[in-house]
């Protein structure tokens, strides 16, 4: 395989950007124009690859479309393929997650909001919704977080089916080892400074922006925090600070290497209130040592000033490369960890979702 497809979903479409046999990237005319596409995904586990991708209709309402094809056509079930069972009262908002479970063919999970989680048996045409986490005695006392009550992460066990970990804004981590009947918070060690006094470190709460693990050590977690950059070592029961050597613990996206568990990408922003790349310059910050150290690596990006952030799912680590997009419509690629950058694509609509794969 040696084609490289970089999925770009935007404000405004999506943007599919192919490289050939190792040449530069060329983006194919924009899907889905004018519609926001807030989560997409490539899912690699059959013969032919399938794309997925969140689509927001305006008045028309969220859906889920998929392509068999590589971006030519896409297909939408005929019933709205994520929607909450009539005894919850709600309306789905958003999918804001699609995640491809890595230890069971066809299944694909749909993180929602309001936030709850789905689950679909075949591919990522119809959602099924999961009951447990939406009976959990805590789910009444969420509190939305800057983007609403969303549920934004599902990290699935690389082999074990009945683990899956998911994160919300701004609930904190929560996890399943029984498919998803009971949920526990697992955010025991991460600080949340904007609480009082003697209150800051609560069972649940905390505003974690995203959470990722490499295959090889699934016991192994990392978590970009709202105020913080963390590390797991027991699959999320506590959590340790790794945010020193950083200019900014605060941030939205990380990523891990595909093929290195202990290596792991950030994109720090300056502060919460002053959501700047830090410094004013894009630098993807790099540890090898799974938090031990950090280290900018920014040759071939603009020398700044720069402004626009980089949101949660726009920046992502795959065997195609390390990719991120901005708020003012670039990506950006390196073939080689990060030691060097590219332009991917320019001129696109605010960029929200990033996913890379070999093909």
């Amino acid at each position: 395989m040696t084609d490289a497809l970089v999925m770009i979903g935007t404000r405004k479409g999506l943007f599919l950007a192919w490289s050939r046999n190792g040449g530069a990237f060329e983006v194919d005319p924009v899907r889905f124009s004018t519609i926001g596409v807030h989560a997409v995904a490539i899912d690699t586990r059959g013969s032919t690859p399938r794309l997925l991708a969140a689509v927001e209709y305006g008045h028309f309402g969220p859906s889920v479309m998929w392509s068999d094809d590589l971006g030519r056509t896409w297909q939408e079930s005929e019933r709205p393929p994520v929607a909450f069972p009539e005894h919850t009262g709600t309306t789905l908002t958003r999918v804001w997650q699609l995640q491809p479970s890595p230890a069971e063919p066809g299944v694909v999970w749909a993180g929602a909001e309001p936030a709850a989680l789905f689950r679909s048996e075949d591919g990522g045409q119809t959602f099924t919704f999961v009951e447990g986490l939406w009976e959990h005695p805590h789910r009444p006392h969420w509190q939305p977080g800057g983007g609403g009550l969303c549920l934004h992460t599902v990290v699935p066990h690389p082999s074990d089916p009945a683990s899956i970990g998911i994160a919300v804004s701004a609930a904190g981590f929560y996890r399943t080892t029984d498919g998803g009947a009971s949920w526990s918070a697992s955010n025991t060690g991460i600080r949340a400074p904007f609480m009082p006094e003697g209150q800051q470190y609560p069972e649940f709460g905390q505003c974690v922006h995203k959470v990722v693990l490499h295959p090889a050590r699934p016991e192994r977690l990392f978590l970009q925090h709202h105020f913080g950059v963390y590390r797991s070592d027991d699959a999320g029961r506590s959590w340790t600070s790794i945010g020193d050597g950083l200019p900014s613990d605060f941030g939205f996206p990380i990523a891990v290497h595909p093929e290195r568990p202990d290596t792991v990408y950030v994109l720090p922003l300056d502060s919460d209130m002053n959501r700047v790349p830090a410094g004013y310059r894009y630098r993807v910050y790099r540890t090898d040592d799974a938090g031990g150290s950090w280290r900018a690596l920014s040759h071939g990006l603009p020398e700044g000033p720069v402004h626009a952030s980089v949101l949660r799912d726009a920046l992502c680590a795959s065997e195609a490369g390390v990719y991120f997009g901005t708020r003012d419509g670039e990506v950006y690629g390196s073939r080689d960890d990060g030691e060097s950058w590219s332009l991917v694509a320019r001129h696109l609509p605010d960029v929200l979702a990033v996913r890379a794969s070999l093909l």
